[in-house]
């Protein structure tokens, strides 16, 4: 453990932040953690752009590593599978996997992040200094510069250690990566988000089914909707930002009604706000952050989006956040605290894996708008649940492997690759599931994955 003579600085009090925050602490280490918003602890948040997060098994051990668990469970609800909603009204469950245990959880960002903020607060020895952006990192000197966002005062801070968890727009990764010669990326996708809402019912219940994430797919384009504790939906429009349709040509309360007329049909009685949230909540952007290294000798290191922002479709975007965090802590125990060998162990073994959930992140975009309406998507997802009832210590269906293990990512994703080849053998010319060749199922589950 610590000797507690080390001073970090963590610049971010965001969900990964906090988290960290009381991980070190726990350690003995005397942390200040910077944020440059206000307290909000006590203030509601109505910004529109507060996506619901989905908690899986990475986040939940992270959690329970720092004994948060217990106090987050009032804040989730679980949801067992998608519900897709066909634009003739139609609705079809699919289960996420075949297990009591195998659920994700709607968690209310806002809510968690008050939260895990609440609880660095009242860590030890771990300070939080709010309304403090970050303006200057000095690798060389160890030095950190704030600036005061209320009266514009400009302070420098020593360290003897560094972190960036400061998001996807991360000032610290935008002083790291030159200082060390690295590389950094960001990619946009073509798509925006804009936040809407499906409130509770009259008797205050669910208007639709409250353990589902519900989905509208509609092939270039979709909406979702996840569960919040007060009977409503935070709901989700996915929409390209020009062309037709696209956010650009949806410029008007008429347009709007005729989008959602033609698309989205069944949803329109369900969200009686549906002009006031569209016109008054702001598009979000949705894109993929790479770079490396994300270590500057042993004093700097960068994190959570910061290091690796992913777009949402996966729902792991917090949970590999938190992973981070986890693994971080793993090194540091197995290391003996010697951050000059665990800094540039963390960024070579968490860079792949972050890498790995990028890709299939993009991948399940694809999935969600287009895939979950073919019929060969869900025989294939038929055909891997009883392969997984056959074969359970070698055959693992990547989305499981991915919500509900914590095998690296990296090894889910070259896993999935050889299950997705053994599945489309499985499905060449078969329409049916029970015109499946399982004998040959056995023989490509044991050459290939064995």
């Amino acid at each position: 453990m610590a000797s507690g003579k080390k001073k970090i600085v963590i610049v971010g009090a965001g969900l990964v932040g906090s988290l960290l925050g009381v991980l070190l602490g726990k350690r003995g280490y005397e942390v200040d953690l910077y944020e440059r918003r206000s307290d909000d602890r006590n203030v509601e948040d109505d910004s529109g752009r507060s996506i619901n997060l989905a908690l899986s098994s990475r986040g939940i051990k992270a959690l329970q590593d720092a004994g948060l668990y217990e106090k987050v469970k009032p804040l989730l609800i679980p949801m067992r599978g998608r519900m897709l909603h066909q634009a003739d009204g139609d609705q079809q469950f699919s289960a996420y996997g075949q297990r009591e245990h195998e659920v994700i959880y709607s968690v209310p960002r806002g809510g968690l992040n008050k939260l895990m903020v609440n609880e660095a607060v009242l860590a030890e020895p771990v300070h939080v200094i709010f309304d403090r952006k970050c303006v200057g990192v000095d690798f060389d000197n160890r030095t950190v510069s704030f600036e005061n966002t209320i009266d514009g005062l400009v302070t420098e801070e020593s360290f003897d250690i560094i972190i960036g968890a400061d998001g996807a727009g991360s000032r610290v990764r935008r002083e790291l990566i030159p200082a060390v010669d690295g590389e950094a990326t960001s990619e946009f996708l073509e798509h925006d988000y804009k936040e809407l809402e499906i409130p509770a019912a009259a008797d205050g219940g669910y208007q639709i089914e409250k353990e589902a994430l519900h989905i509208w797919p509609r092939g270039g384009f979709m909406l979702i909707a996840l569960p919040n504790l007060d009977g409503s939906f935070t709901v989700t429009l996915f929409l390209k930002k020009k062309g037709d349709p696209s956010f650009e040509s949806l410029d008007s309360s008429e347009s709007v009604n005729a989008f959602f007329e033609a698309h989205f049909p069944t949803a329109i009685p369900l969200m009686p706000e549906l002009g006031n949230d569209y016109a008054n909540n702001p598009a979000g952007i949705l894109g993929t952050v790479r770079c490396s290294p994300w270590h500057h000798t042993d004093c700097g290191l960068i994190l959570g989006d910061a290091s690796h922002a992913i777009v949402p479709f996966h729902g792991q975007g917090m949970n590999s956040g938190f992973e981070d965090c986890s693994e971080l802590m793993r090194l540091l125990d197995e290391h003996d605290d010697d951050w000059s060998r665990v800094l540039p162990e963390f960024s070579r073994q968490r860079k792949p894996n972050a890498d790995a959930i990028a890709e299939m992140a993009i991948e399940n975009h694809t999935t969600m708008q287009k895939g979950v309406n073919d019929p060969k998507y869900h025989l294939k997802k038929e055909i891997g649940f009883e392969l997984e009832r056959r074969f359970p210590e070698t055959y693992i269906p990547r989305y499981s492997l991915v919500m509900f293990h914590n095998v690296p990512y990296a090894e889910a994703f070259r896993r999935g690759v050889i299950q997705n080849e053994i599945l489309n053998q499985l499905v060449d010319g078969v329409e049916e599931f029970d015109d499946v060749d399982f004998g040959l199922a056995e023989k490509l589950v044991a050459e290939k994955l064995g």
